[in-house]
């Protein structure tokens, strides 16, 4: 999409091979989002996608005049090698900030693709005769290009703004937790209006003030600022999910802009199956889909998620010996891998542990809950990466009634996902979000580094206290591999 921003230019006019190729790339991404609806299908759909954008950006640049092919080819090629080397090296734990940087990377594209059109109207044949007042005809930017022009700088500046503040917060740069400002309903809506307003004016007079279209771009900054700063950590894989959505409409605003049809269609693809996403993980985790994309609309700006552990209760310890050999007797184990698993690049030594656990004769299965992990699919990608079969993988809601039957929930990295304050603390940032119902179980090992953190939505957990609970306080990664040892012997 950046490619197709950066040289995407009118195809009015073309000849029907172009259309048709744009058609065929059209094609290829919606075989690459059908890919991508599943982990055993995501390497062919991550491949349509890739040969649908070579495609588009080909047609592009051999039937359109726009630059000199040496100068565009140097450019994807210093694009292509930073993309390539970030790429090698970037680690999965960090992989939800890179798709919020890669996020603001396309909404300053749509921003910076906006600025040109207007600076240099001629250039995107966007001009039209208009007679003034006195009589006088002037050629200015058409009254629809300059509605496209400023939704596409308007939805770019948000994706931008809000895009850096999910990557600081998701790195650790700010806290997690919701900042909620003053009166932040009322100058979030107003914000809007003005946006919308201000749109509408510059779309109306000729010419068009520069100010307006300043004044567009500034508010757009700050509204996406605002509209991110109040959510908090247990809301960020949709924020993620949200932001993509954005880049895929400011794209095909921009599409609009350049008259270029295969940005249209990409960004259409990208903002309704981004849309459609943020959606299904609202209700999956009982949130207002409304109330996710304003910002935290009709949160508390009071109650629980400050952080404080009650270290005055009573709790047991457990060891790899424990946990191995209940596992060993068991019928089935239920296994709930968290962000903790990604850190500690676990999934490898839990795979094998599953394994072992099958070659005793034990019922092994993963759930996944919709927003483990600090992405949409971040554990699924992170089991799939491991090798573990497709079928042993369920999700929150084809699982959930099991845990009453089964000998053991071994928790590992999670914690927010299965805390029951998600159905009992009214106060609690977390309270309605579907959880698994771990406490069934008639057994439960739970890794984590330390009985002095919390989750990320900054909540002590009830679970790690009850009586059929064994906290094993340890690197997942290293408490896997005793484990793991222990079943060999």
């Amino acid at each position: 999409m950046l490619n197709l921003l950066a040289v995407g230019a009118s195809d009015t006019g073309v000849n029907p091979w172009v259309a048709l190729a744009y058609l065929v790339a059209g094609v290829c991404f919606i075989l690459a989002l059908r890919g991508l609806s599943s982990p055993a299908t995501s390497r062919a759909g991550n491949r349509y996608g890739m040969i649908g954008m070579t495609i588009a950006v080909v047609t592009t640049l051999i039937t359109h005049d726009i630059a000199s092919l040496p100068e565009i080819g140097i450019a994807i090629a210093i694009g292509g090698t930073i993309g390539f080397v970030i790429a090698r090296k970037i680690a999965m734990t960090a992989m939800p900030q890179l798709v919020a940087a890669f996020h603001s990377l396309v909404g300053l594209a749509a921003v910076l693709v906006a600025g040109a059109a207007y600076a240099n109207p001629g250039a995107f044949g966007i001009l039209v005769s208009h007679i003034d007042p006195t009589g006088l005809e002037t050629l200015v930017i058409s009254p629809v290009s300059r509605i496209e022009m400023a939704l596409g700088a308007a939805i770019g500046a948000i994706t931008f703004s809000g895009s850096v503040i999910a990557f600081l917060k998701l790195n650790g740069n700010m806290s997690g937790a919701p900042i909620m400002l003053p009166m932040r309903h009322v100058i979030n809506l107003g914000t809007l209006v003005a946006i919308i307003v201000l749109t509408a004016l510059f779309a109306m007079t000729d010419p068009a003030p520069e100010w307006m279209f300043g004044t567009i771009l500034v508010l757009a900054f700050v509204i996406g600022f605002l509209l991110i700063i109040p959510i908090g950590g247990a809301d960020m894989p949709v924020v993620v999910s949200m932001l993509n959505s954005y880049s895929g409409w400011a794209a095909a605003a921009m599409g609009f802009t350049l008259h270029n049809t295969a940005m249209i269609i990409t960004g259409a693809l990208v903002g309704a199956s981004g849309a459609i996403l943020s959606y299904i993980m609202c209700r999956a985790m009982n949130r207002s889909f409304i109330s996710v994309i304003a910002g935290g609309f009709g949160a508390e700006d009071t109650g629980g998620g400050d952080g404080a552990v009650k270290i005055d209760r009573p709790w047991k310890r457990g060891s790899a010996e424990d946990a191995a050999f209940m596992m060993s007797q068991a019928e089935q184990v239920i296994i709930i891998p968290g962000y903790g698993m990604a850190v500690a690049q676990a999934q490898h030594v839990l795979r094998e542990m599953g394994d072992l656990l099958k070659e005793k004769g034990v019922t092994v299965k993963y759930a996944i809950h919709p927003v483990a992990g600090r992405m949409p699919g971040h554990m699924n990608v992170l089991l799939a990466e491991a090798n573990v079969p497709y079928d042993e993988v369920f999700e929150l809601e084809d699982i959930n009634g099991e845990f009453a039957q089964t000998d053991v929930a071994f928790v590992i990295g999670a914690n927010d996902v299965v805390n029951p304050a998600a159905k009992t603390d009214k106060s609690s940032p977390i309270f309605g979000m579907p959880v698994f119902d771990v406490g069934k179980a008639k057994q439960v090992f739970f890794i984590k580094r330390s009985m002095g953190g919390v989750g990320y939505a900054g909540v002590d957990n009830d679970v790690f206290y009850m009586d059929q609970t064994m906290m094993l306080l340890s690197d997942a990664k290293k408490m896997v591999e005793e484990i793991n040892k222990s079943l060999v012997d």
